[in-house]
């Protein structure tokens, strides 16, 4: 069973965005795979894959309804280790997940599956019990709005060339050097931050450069200057990870346009629950 949460927890988690809510879903297919007779199943794998597929679609139409209103970021995912571990290289990457946050949950599950797994519509039809007809079209819409948010695609983690960019991102703000800073932002750049229920925020989102700029700066200097900074790699891309002793307090994930290297959106997972399974691993 061990190896199946293994292979099952990609899927789950790109339809889900959260890591927790991903192995929620993996334990109530397996309880009911265990308790309903599973040597009646000819193919467990397929199996186990299309009910937690479904039952990330249910969860994930639950759980949309009270988040409307909301800032809501992804549940960051630590894949430092992909080149070992070959599931962590199906997780996709965070800037993606925040732009999958505009389909529905069946939009999301039928781009995960052809991008993601590179499943032929008859495939998805099949998984999803729709016709192949159907799971065209549902691609067609979810690519529709992922285009319509103009948002370029995070260039991959660059050992060259990421580092010095953080290193000239943060020695600017703690010199509070804002030419130097808004250099290194594309000018629609997004800021994005999420608390949780219970973490307050100086700002949840803001774009453009001077905003941007001014806000990492007061923040920075109001609130973290104290912390340890680490880099990191969250769902494929650069990250700073803002330490209190042992106690990660902020996952910063940068989305850098591979066409200029500089950076257009930047997110910052404050929520104590979702850095849970990334702090002792990068501590």
């Amino acid at each position: 069973m061990e190896n199946y949460q293994h292979i099952l927890f990609p899927y789950a988690y790109n339809i889900l965005g959260t890591a927790e809510d991903a192995k929620d879903a993996i334990q109530d297919v397996l309880y009911k795979y265990v308790a309903g007779g599973k040597d009646n199943v000819a193919d467990p794998k397929n199996y186990l894959i299309r009910s937690v597929i479904n039952q990330s679609i249910t969860i994930k139409n639950k759980r949309k309804k009270l988040q409307l209103g909301d800032m809501w970021l992804p549940e960051p995912v630590d894949t430092e280790e992909a080149d070992t571990n070959i599931k962590l290289n199906e997780i996709v990457s965070y800037s993606l997940l925040i732009l999958l946050e505009q389909l529905n949950a069946k939009e999301r599950a039928v781009f995960i599956l052809k991008e993601a797994f590179a499943y032929s519509h008859e495939e998805i039809a099949e998984t999803l019990s729709i016709t192949v007809e159907g799971s065209r079209k549902l691609l067609s819409r979810a690519k529709q709005k992922i285009d319509q948010a103009h948002t370029p695609a995070a260039a991959p983690k660059k050992e060259n060339t990421t580092p010095d960019l953080l290193e000239k991102f943060m020695h600017a703000i703690r010199s509070r050097d804002t030419k130097t800073l808004e250099s290194v932002l594309t000018e629609d750049i997004a800021f994005y931050a999420d608390g949780g229920s219970t973490y307050k925020v100086f700002k949840k989102t803001c774009t453009g450069i001077p905003e941007v700029a001014d806000t990492l700066i007061f923040v920075f200097h109001k609130y973290d200057s104290g912390y340890t900074v680490k880099a990191g790699e969250i769902n494929h891309q650069p990250a700073l990870l803002f330490y209190d002793g042992d106690q990660l307090k902020i996952c910063q994930v940068f989305g850098i346009d591979p066409e200029t290297n500089r950076i257009f959106q930047i997110s910052n997972v404050l929520d104590p629950e979702k850095l849970k399974a990334i702090g002792s691993r990068l501590a």
